[in-house]
């Protein structure tokens, strides 16, 4: 069994236990204990003054009974370890991720407006987990009718991976390729290019040569396919199919999710001179609108 856990957020409502089930089956798959993690935001957290006594007890949460209660109606419950937390849950719960192999979480939980497609805590630890993050959003979303079906899991759809053909990230292609054999699914890369090339000229200057679009498409096939190379090696049972497409990524990120088991895309390096966390405008865009869960791979250490 993998020591490192899986790790579920729960805080009661129906996005978390949506993110509990998810959760059992990605323990289940990977062989590793699953961890369910609530975290209280009492008043004393808020009064510098107050001194906790200790942390809290598990055994006297009611969410934590809920949850309790809802696995055992089940045959043959799952063994899991629960643990009562005080504080902020947009801290806490990425820390919760530290020592973790995935950490879960709906896409909504009880606070803030009913109209947000996103919660604070969720999008607070896909940007600050070390490990990956899986957001798991609400059936029916997406137009269509498409997302009840896409928003859980069927047999025989795709793992969908982004792939940024001019700064690769190969921890994503790497988790991709590995979820991928491990349901025994097919995996499909979106490799998109910007067009039309947007071109700012000063006033006098000559307009630039056309730019060929074929040309552009074939280079960002030839690059992907070169990216795509290694991970084809070390998983050779798994059926890659290459999608090279033009504009906006997001756009068809969020498109592909309707028929995707799970669509997985990577965090933002830390650059020089923006050395703080940052979510990247393509992954929240996704995070806010995929209709199947969505996995936020967090940059090598190294890269950090």
């Amino acid at each position: 069994m993998n020591i490192q856990p899986v790790v579920a957020a729960v805080d009661g409502s129906d996005d978390s236990l949506r993110a509990l089930e998810w959760a059992l089956d990605a323990a289940r798959r990977r062989d590793a204990p699953l961890r369910i993690v609530h975290v209280r935001q009492y008043a004393s957290w808020a009064q510098p003054e107050v001194l906790a006594a200790g942390p809290p007890d598990p055994d006297a949460d009611p969410v934590l009974d809920q949850v309790r209660g809802h696995l055992a109606q089940r045959s043959g419950p799952p063994a899991a370890e629960y643990v009562a937390l005080e504080g902020a849950p947009g801290v806490l719960l990425p820390e919760a991720g530290s020592a973790a192999r995935l950490l879960v979480l709906g896409s909504r939980g009880r606070g803030g407006f009913a109209s947000l497609l996103l919660g604070s805590n969720s999008l607070a630890a896909a940007r600050d987990a070390e490990c990956p993050v899986v957001v798991v959003p609400r059936p029916g979303r997406g137009s269509g009718g498409g997302g009840e079906e896409g928003a859980s899991a069927g047999a025989g759809r795709p793992v969908v991976v982004g792939l940024n053909a001019d700064s690769p990230d190969e921890n994503t292609l790497a988790f991709a390729f590995a979820e991928a054999a491990l349901r025994g699914v097919r995996l499909r890369v979106l490799a998109a290019y910007p067009w039309p090339l947007q071109t700012w000229m000063p006033p006098g200057e000559m307009p630039p040569p056309q730019v060929d679009r074929d040309a552009v498409e074939h280079e960002t096939r030839l690059l992907a396919d070169g990216f795509l190379a290694p991970h084809r090696e070390r998983h050779p049972e798994v059926v890659v199919g290459v999608d090279v497409l033009p504009g906006d990524a997001a756009g068809h990120l969020v498109d592909a999710s309707r028929d995707a088991e799970l669509v997985v895309v990577g965090r933002h390096r830390r650059r020089l001179l923006a050395p703080a966390r940052m979510m990247g405008s393509v992954t929240q865009a996704v995070l806010l609108h995929a209709v199947s869960p969505v996995v936020v791979i967090p940059p090598a250490a190294a890269e950090e």
